[in-house]
């Protein structure tokens, strides 16, 4: 099995009034095909900053990552995206559901970036495979908070990514509700041989994970 996130010296720093603030500091990683991987630490530990920068959507101060073999950080905006549309898929706390379309719509929409013209049967059957069969044309007020991280994550899964990051994916759930999507996202992703890298706060959450990386100011620990 190989490796397909590698990260060497991996720093992130801002600057401030006050001068340079250090994010994250030499943070070295090694994700192989498959694995999953919670990332753990308390608030301003840097868990977001480095979901962030290994999925290329900021760029580091220092240091690089390697996705599938490729230099993340070698790629300019244009290329980062195009590399993000190929392997990356997203789960978010808030969501991030598109509020002018429909269940279905949110779905076949990176299928439709992607050129495919099955978009349609395809989130159709992503929805219908997590529970929201009766929910097709119900926009996201409409629908309850699980129902809208279940929308999400037929929406992640949808392109079939070799990557899924999912920043916080139940942090406005109830317990009860967030229980259920988080065992529909373990079961997709056993199926589809997902890489799962999951930002959380929840220790039994992370101990599903095959293994955890806890960040300390911005440090590896």
């Amino acid at each position: 099995m190989t490796d397909i996130i590698v990260t060497e010296n991996l720093s992130k720093s801002v600057a401030t009034s006050e001068g340079v603030l250090p994010i994250l500091n030499s943070i070295d990683l090694r994700i192989r095909r498959g694995e999953s991987v919670a990332i753990t630490g308390e608030s301003g530990s840097g868990k977001s900053t480095l979901i962030g920068l290994l999925a290329g959507l900021d760029t580091p101060s220092a240091g690089s990552v390697r996705l599938d073999g490729r230099s993340l950080t070698q790629l300019d905006e244009d290329g980062r995206a195009a590399l993000r549309n190929e392997l990356i898929g997203f789960m978010f706390q808030s969501f991030q559901l598109l509020s002018g379309l429909t269940a279905l719509e949110n779905v076949m929409l990176p299928l439709e970036l992607k050129g495919d013209r099955q978009a349609t049967s395809k989130a159709r059957e992503w929805l219908v495979r997590v529970g929201l069969r009766e929910r097709l044309k119900h926009t996201p007020k409409q629908l309850s908070g699980g129902e809208q991280q279940r929308v999400a994550l037929a929406r992640a899964f949808a392109t079939r990514p070799r990557i899924l990051f999912a920043d916080e994916p139940t942090g406005n759930l109830d317990s009860r509700t967030g229980a259920t999507v988080i065992d529909l996202l373990f079961e997709l992703n056993r199926e589809n041989g997902t890489t799962l890298l999951l930002v959380t706060h929840d220790a039994a959450l992370a101990e599903r994970c095959g293994r955890t990386v806890k960040l300390a100011f911005g440090r590896q620990i």
